[in-house]
């Protein structure tokens, strides 16, 4: 085991305990932790468009005023109040506000705010100002502006596309069933949006999905007397998938077409981009067994396939999601990421489709590109280079290929690049800095702090985690984050709760502030006594492909002995209760805490498992054939990971819970596996939330976790 950062002497714990007193109820863990027990902050923070200048919205008396600042600014000034953004709309002849709206000063040389419901520039030294999108467009769905004045937009299932009072229907035969300018594939891929406009704004990308081979779903909604049924379309393992097809409208010639992406129909069109001049259209084209992808080019004034630029392939699965990005000073190459050497990487190619060379390698995973400099020279990514648990902002001279890292400390950064590329708003916490933003200078890495918050819980009985690794069966390394119970005493043995989530997308541990957690709910548990371990197991995101692949088939199998793993690490703890254990996860994690109660029964005497996949047969086709393929390629993978069959294998106490409404694990799993407790004569809990999707937000969070820590506490006390 790797200890990366270790607990503070006895003596600073011993003085923390008096110093910290107050105890953390459950609403300051779920919502003050993100409210008034949030890390002070630097509201809206952002450059102003083409210098080096920073803004942010600050708090006097009534009302927010922006204040601005640069390197070589000795303080902050106010920068625009109230006042004077209203002397500006009536010098523009507009309406005056009674409160600071939002702005994007970062978008252009044009100020970008909400004024009566309408998106609308203002030009801050001219004082006038453009509708972008009208309020009565602005109400529609799926509103997208571009640079030309177009604006698309949904209504009544069709697409639209308006400049000014010009409106032209650009579809007529939008349905429930026939899907227009929206996302597709079940948001996969990278997928969030359905409509893509040119470089130009004047020609536009969309997709059009015909759902209606695919079967209907019955979602039942229950504030209705009598309560009623809605239908979604929900394409599960195995089963008839959507078709998806992409248009290319001109909004000048109003000619449209449909690109010819060809057969199969069940494909996964994805990473649409245009070309430069926006004469093409790029997409990945993947085929739905997921192992083979064509990045295609497509004429966008007839729609015809012009060729295929290059292809990949896999044993297990490919999965495209970041469209291609040329070159700002070479519109004939590009840059392509791809995990194809077990990592994400940057590749630079030709319009010919010939890999001229890989511009990051190593055995980490590059996150996010940002952006280039002005120039085109510098691109700057967000990579794991120093450590899966940190990220980082690099800059990467494409000449001469190599790499310079901006952000400095062993810290979780998020990052804004100017206009330049000169200086940098570096976002960043470690478990000891709740937050430090500061302004760093990308030839020099001369930083300015310009906020070092305090500890928002300075005042409360708690204490940072610790954050090591476990060394698997595998041999990987399993990153892991363990809270002490406060007021710990040696030679006293305490129960244990693991959270844990084990799938694909999805890093739990992370060395920023509070672990990588959003809520104090960890250390709320902590207060009361249970030591807390929270571990990534293989299977998670941001380690490799080797790391999330080892899941492939066969779901579980690799988290349930990565489980194991850290089972053995807390055994190991002479401070740790192994005969008083909860687990607790949620979608996958709700799948992985299941099985690990039916697979090794006995090792936790209380687990929780929320909108759990039990059967993977019942989940969508994008996601789950990727990982499982379909259930006639892999009917032994589908058949070992139906948990409803082992429920006779149940020795502990499980609670399931499901929002009702959830249309992505729908309730038809943890109902099956309640039916199959009954028939085998297993007792099992089980506790919905009407109203709730898949996720159980707002308000009723707080409800949720009383119930999962009342549900530990019923079980996990020796007095029980």
């Amino acid at each position: 085991m790797k200890r990366l950062i270790l607990f503070f002497p006895m003596f600073a714990i011993a003085f923390s305990g008096i110093a910290q007193n107050k105890q953390l109820t459950m609403q300051d863990a779920m919502s003050n932790a993100r409210t008034t027990l949030a890390p002070e902050n630097l509201s809206q923070i952002q450059f102003i468009y083409g210098t080096e200048d920073y803004v942010y919205a600050k708090r006097i008396g009534n009302s927010p005023v922006w204040f601005s600042g640069n390197a070589k600014s000795a303080s902050d000034q106010p920068f625009l109040s109230l006042g004077q953004l209203n002397q500006k709309l009536k010098a523009a002849q507009k309406d005056t506000l009674k409160m600071m709206p939002m702005i994007q000063f970062n978008q252009g040389p044009e100020w970008i705010l909400t004024l009566n419901g309408s998106k609308v520039a203002l030009d801050p030294a001219k004082n006038t100002l453009r509708v972008l999108v009208d309020q009565a467009v602005a109400s529609k769905g799926n509103v997208e502006e571009s640079k030309a004045g177009y604006v698309a937009y949904l209504d009544n299932f069709n697409l639209f596309v308006a400049k000014g009072g010009d409106q032209k229907q650009v579809t007529t035969d939008g349905t429930k069933d026939i899907v227009y300018a929206s996302s597709v594939h079940r948001d996969e891929f990278g997928i969030s949006k359905g409509t893509f406009w040119s470089n130009n704004g004047k020609q536009l990308a969309f997709y059009r999905m015909d759902q209606s081979m695919v079967t209907d779903y019955p979602i039942i909604d229950w504030t209705t007397r009598p309560a009623h049924n809605v239908n979604i379309k929900y394409p599960m393992a195995g089963d008839k998938s959507h078709q998806v097809t992409v248009g290319v409208y001109n909004a000048e010639t109003k000619a449209l077409v449909y690109l010819k992406t060809g057969e199969p129909v069940e494909q996964y069109l994805t990473n649409i981009a245009w070309s430069p001049d926006d004469k093409y259209v790029y997409i990945a084209v993947l085929n739905r067994g997921q192992n083979h992808m064509k990045l295609n080019q497509y004429d966008a004034a007839s729609g015809e396939l012009l060729k295929t630029l290059f292809e990949e392939k896999d044993d297990k699965y490919v999965e495209p999601l970041v469209p291609m990005l040329f070159l700002k000073n070479d519109a004939s190459k590009f840059i392509w990421q791809s995990n194809r050497d077990g990592w994400n990487h940057l590749y630079l190619y030709d319009l010919k489709g010939k890999m001229l060379k890989q511009l990051t390698k190593g055995n980490w995973e590059v996150l996010e590109v940002k952006s280039f400099d002005a120039k085109g020279d510098r691109l700057f990514y967000v990579s794991t280079e120093e450590s899966p648990i940190t990220r980082n902002l690099y800059e990467l001279n494409l000449k001469s290929g190599k790499s310079k890292r901006i952000t400095q400390g062993f810290a979780m950064h998020s990052t804004q690049v100017s206009t330049s590329g000169n200086t940098v708003i570096d976002v960043c916490s470690t478990p000891d800095d709740p937050r430090v933003i500061q302004l760093v200078e990308s030839a020099s890495s001369k930083t300015k702090v310009l906020l070092k918050a305090a500890n928002p819980l300075a005042a409360y009985a708690t204490a940072k985690s610790e954050i090591f690794t476990i060394k698997g069966k595998s041999g990987d390394d399993l990153y892991a984050s363990l809270y002490k119970p406060v007021g710990y005493e040696a030679g006293k043995k305490y129960p244990v709760v693991v959270y844990w989530y084990g799938g694909p997308h999805a890093q739990l541990v992370m060395n920023g502030w509070n672990a990588g957690a959003g809520d104090y709910w960890s250390r709320y548990m902590a207060q009361r006594g249970y030591v807390v371990l929270t571990v990534d197991v293989r299977g998670s995101d941001n380690r490799g492909r080797a790391f999330e692949q080892s899941m492939f088939r066969r779901a579980g199998d690799v988290q349930m002995e990565d489980m194991m793993s850290a089972v053995d690490y807390l055994k190991g703890l002479p401070y740790v209760d192994a005969a008083n254990m909860g687990l607790f996860g949620w979608s996958f994690g709700g799948f992985a805490t299941t099985d690990f109660m039916l697979t090794h029964p006995g090792i936790f005497k209380a687990a929780v498992a929320g909108g759990p996949v039990i059967n993977w047969a019942f989940y969508e086709i994008m996601y789950t054939e990727r990982y499982m393929d379909t259930p006639q390629e892999n009917p032994e993978g589908y058949a070992a990971t139906y948990l409803s069959n082992k429920v006779d294998q149940l020795k502990g106490k499980l609670l399931l819970i499901h929002g009702q409404q959830d249309p992505v694990v729908v309730q038809q799993h943890s109902v099956d596996f309640v039916k199959h407790a009954v028939d085998k004569g297993v007792q099992v809990d089980y506790m919905i939330y009407p109203g709730h999707e898949h996720n159980v937000i707002g308000k009723d969070r707080a409800h949720l976790y009383q119930k999962v820590t009342d549900y530990f506490e019923l079980y996990l006390r020796k007095e029980k």
